[in-house]
Order: C-alpha cells, then sequence, then structure tokens
C-alpha cells in the first residue's frame, strides 16, 4: 500500500463520490469530506449543495468516521457559472455550466482551497482516469476516459492541465457503474441507490428557457434575443415566428410551433437580427468549425497541424478531425458533423487519452442559411 495522505474529497452526496470516498479511507488514507454549496439560498429543487445533498454526504462521513465540512462557493459559482451561462445563451450560443463548475469552482477554487488546508491530493466521483508516467523533465499525467464507457466524463474535463492532474484523484474512474453501486451497498452506504441528477442543477424543472427569460428579466438585461421574431428558410422566407434566438438551439427539432409538411430543423441563430434559420436536417451539417479558449492537457497541442478523435457534445462519438493552430485559435476539420453548436465544448482525442479542447465559436454550415448570412 502506498503511504497514507491526506485526500479532500469533494462530495456531491451522490453515490459515485461516496464510493470514492469509502475506497480511499479503505485504502488507509485521511479522508476529508467537503460538500460545496453552490446556491445562495434553498431552490427546492436538485442542486449540489441542497440539504439533502449535505445530509447525505454527512451521512457517508460518519459511517466511514471521517470528518465533513461545507464550503460555501455560492459566490464563484454565480460569477463563473450562472452568469456566463445566462449571457451565452442571450448571444445565441448553447453553454454546457459543467464544465465551467469542473474548472474554475472544483479543480480550482476547491483545489486552491484544499492544498492551502494541507491536503495532498483532491478526489471526485468523476468517470475518468489519470496515469502517471516517467517524463524527461519528471512525471507526465495522462487524462483518459474511464473504463467504463457509458459514464465517461473526460469530456467536461478537458481543461485540466499537469498542475491539476498531479493533485487529482478519480477513484471509481477504472470501475463500472454497476460495481460502484455494489460496492456503497457493500459498505453500507446511504447513497447505495440514490438517483442520479441528469439535469442542469440550478434550472428548476428542466426548463432553460423560463430560466433564461427570468433570469433576464429579473437582471433587467433587455435582450434582443428574448423577443419574438421571424422563423425563416435557408432561402430567407418567413415561415413562422420564434419566442427569443435564446430558446433555441442548433438541431432542435420539437417545438417550433410551425408546420410544412416534413421535419424541419434549427439550422443557425442570427442574434443580430433576432432570427432562427430552419431546414432538413442535412441542413444542419458542417464541415469546418473554429474553436476558442483552448486548453492541452500537456500544456501544448502536439503540432501546428494534427490529426485526432474530436468529440462536440457529451454523447457525441467521436469522428476523425484534422485540427490546425490559428491566430484566433483552432480550425478543425471534420466531414458532416451534425448541429455543430456555438457555445459547446469540442474536444479531441488521441484513442481514450484526451489532447485538449475548447469552446466552439463558429461553425460553417455547408450551404449558407441566406444570402448575406455570415455562414
Amino acid at each position: 500500500m502506498t503511504a497514507p495522505r491526506n485526500i479532500v474529497v469533494a462530495m456531491s452526496g451522490g453515490v459515485d463520490s461516496s464510493v470514492a470516498a469509502a475506497l480511499l479511507h479503505e485504502a488507509g488514507h485521511r479522508v476529508i469530506g467537503v460538500t460545496l454549496r453552490l446556491l445562495g439560498k434553498e431552490t427546492g429543487f436538485g442542486c449540489c449543495g441542497t440539504t439533502k445533498d449535505i445530509d447525505d454526504a454527512r451521512a457517508v462521513c460518519g459511517r466511514l468516521g471521517v470528518p465533513h465540512y461545507v464550503f460555501d462557493f455560492a459566490q464563484t459559482f454565480e460569477q463563473k457559472i450562472m452568469d456566463p451561462f445566462l449571457q451565452s445563451y442571450l448571444g445565441g450560443e448553447t453553454p454546457n455550466p459543467c464544465i465551467n463548475c469542473n474548472r474554475y469552482v472544483k479543480f480550482d477554487a476547491l483545489l486552491k482551497k484544499a492544498v492551502t488546508l494541507g491536503a495532498d491530493a483532491v478526489a471526485t466521483g468523476h468517470y475518468a482516469r489519470v496515469e502517471k508516467a516517467a517524463g524527461d523533465a519528471g512525471p507526465v499525467y495522462r487524462l483518459r476516459r474511464a473504463r467504463d464507457a457509458q459514464k465517461d466524463q473526460s469530456y467536461v474535463l478537458y481543461h485540466l492541465g499537469q498542475a491539476e492532474l498531479s493533485r487529482l484523484l478519480f477513484p471509481v474512474g477504472d470501475m463500472e457503474k454497476a460495481d460502484v453501486r455494489a460496492a456503497a451497498h457493500r459498505l453500507g452506504l446511504r447513497t447505495a441507490d440514490k438517483p442520479e441528477s441528469m439535469e442542469i442543477c440550478f434550472v428548476p424543472g428542466a426548463n432553460t428557457a423560463a430560466y433564461v427569460r427570468d433570469e433576464a428579466e429579473r437582471k433587467e438585461l433587455l435582450a434582443r434575443t428574448v423577443r419574438p421574431g421571424p422563423i425563416k428558410d435557408k432561402t430567407g422566407r418567413v415561415l413562422g415566428t420564434h419566442k427569443g434566438v435564446a430558446f433555441y438551439t442548433r438541431g432542435q427539432r420539437e417545438g417550433l410551433g410551425i408546420s410544412v409538411g416534413r421535419p424541419l430543423y434549427v439550422v443557425d441563430l442570427d442574434p443580430a437580427t433576432n432570427t432562427v434559420f430552419v431546414g432538413d436536417d442535412r441542413d444542419t451539417l458542417s464541415d469546418t468549425f473554429e474553436v476558442a479558449d483552448a486548453h492541452w492537457v500537456h500544456g501544448r497541442p502536439p503540432a501546428a497541424e494534427f490529426a485526432a478523435y474530436v468529440q462536440i457534445r457529451s454523447r457525441h462519438s467521436p469522428v476523425g478531425a484534422v485540427l490546425t493552430v490559428t491566430a484566433e485559435g483552432l480550425r478543425v476539420k471534420a466531414e458532416g458533423l451534425r448541429a455543430v453548436t456555438p457555445g459547446q465544448a469540442a474536444v479531441f482525442y488521441d484513442g481514450d487519452d484526451v489532447i485538449g479542447g475548447g469552446v466552439i465559436r463558429r461553425a460553417a454550415l455547408r450551404e449558407p442559411v441566406a444570402p448575406g448570412s455570415p455562414l
């Protein structure tokens, strides 16, 4: 057994982080459970840091006989996750707040606080793997997909670099989900059968449109994109009226409120003119898109131009691509990607290894949607 270490475990109150803490404790490490309070007030719906989540995490720590603390990161969460989420939607994008939560809260604010408190490492219940290897200048850390491909969360961790990976542990990354629940039952953990939360944790009832509208009104953000406007086909012909660009996303089929005798999909959004463009499914295809704010697991891209597999959504099957480093970020060429969505992450892989990733900012459609369109 390796020498015991002081390990802070981020405990959401779910089964995965509960088992992560239990396995580390079972291995002889000095475990400290920490639950993050992310909202300034109780919401009445599921969000990390609710009273029930805190109670569940505390009960697990009590079962293990390890200390448990609650850290209030509500201000950081609002500034780094909730505010950018709203602004991104108002700008016609579709963001992934879980990525920013991992980037700015769990693996920045929490990691820094844990280190100042004397922790050797931070562990979470994420399904991913960190592997250490010898390098010419010292240890090299690889971020890899989880053993359980159906639960893999490496996509939302692409921003992790060598400094972070050297202090992170993902104890369930080598386990199947069924084995995690079995371990929770074996250890008598209260969270063994707790359901998973699949929605955005701070959006009531998973109704993103209502959340964006209500928050924009509350903050007096009179954005054009929350007002009705035209729905047009790719030739520019008006087919109907939408509720606001901020309430739609590329590839969307349901909720358009128009009928032309065949399925229609959102092809593009133009916040400047408050226009939603629709077309056939094939009209959503892109072969090239631009990525900004790139991060690399090893600190830099492998080359100025290189081949990799790209994943553009959390449950998207990776496809082969060629990446070119540009002055603005990256240009990605991958044939026939459907609904490449600004605001989402594009993550690059070499087999199971994460190379890096960034935020999709612009995707060129195979056919421009209308005369004068920027695409």
